[in-house]
């Protein structure tokens, strides 16, 4: 997103980002106006076109920083060994990174539809990268016999749901913990993924 130059621009954007995400998170992109996100931080409607060209580029902004902060992330927290061990480490992370950020999950899974054409393709772009990730996981895994998957495209895209998901329920305050979270679906993405029924049998 360009910055108005000056000494409160490093405040005013983050502010602007913030207020945006907020307030399309509650009442989607298409009920609200510049001059709602302008009013939220304080600011005339005309000025808030110094962080951005239009809306459309404001929700296109919101949803690429989503995902380069998600591919970055995903780089520095990304481990080798097997299979199974990195099927583990990318579920883990996957359900880390995305519970702090339940607006943004919104916003980038609800909100697809309101971008135009090239920018619904870059953001698909940047998906396709993470999604080509996990794929590299169950393929390896596939072909060293650890997994038993029907469709390695269509597994990938049902784990991200599912990981994904969990952002429409959790609470802080809820009965589970993180911890417990992840082990629970660590369970069931190994049961989806076949690794359990195949480790079971080669311990017979």
């Amino acid at each position: 997103m360009a910055r108005k130059t000056g000494s409160h621009s490093d405040i005013t954007g983050p502010r602007v980002r913030d207020a945006a995400i907020s307030l399309i998170a509650e009442k989607g992109f298409a009920a609200v106006s510049m001059r709602q996100i302008a009013a939220a931080v304080d600011m005339q409607a005309g000025a808030l076109y110094n962080y951005t060209a239009d809306k459309q580029s404001l929700l296109f902004d919101l949803m690429r920083t989503h995902m380069e902060e998600l591919l970055e992330a995903r780089a520095e927290a990304a481990v080798t060994g097997d299979a199974l061990t990195r099927l583990e480490a990318f579920t883990r992370f996957h359900i880390r990174f995305h519970l702090p950020r339940s607006r943004e999950v919104f916003l980038s899974y609800m909100e697809l539809r309101n971008l135009t054409p090239e920018n619904f393709a870059g953001i698909e772009r940047l998906r396709k990268v993470y999604e080509d990730d996990l794929e590299a996981i169950l393929i390896d895994g596939q072909r060293a016999g650890v997994f038993k998957i029907a469709d390695t495209k269509i597994a990938t895209l049902a784990l991200i749901a599912m990981l994904t998901g969990i952002s429409n329920w959790y609470r802080p305050d809820g009965r589970l913990s993180i911890d417990r979270i992840e082990e629970i679906y660590w369970a069931l993405v190994q049961n989806a993924v076949g690794a359990a029924e195949i480790a079971a049998t080669a311990a017979e």
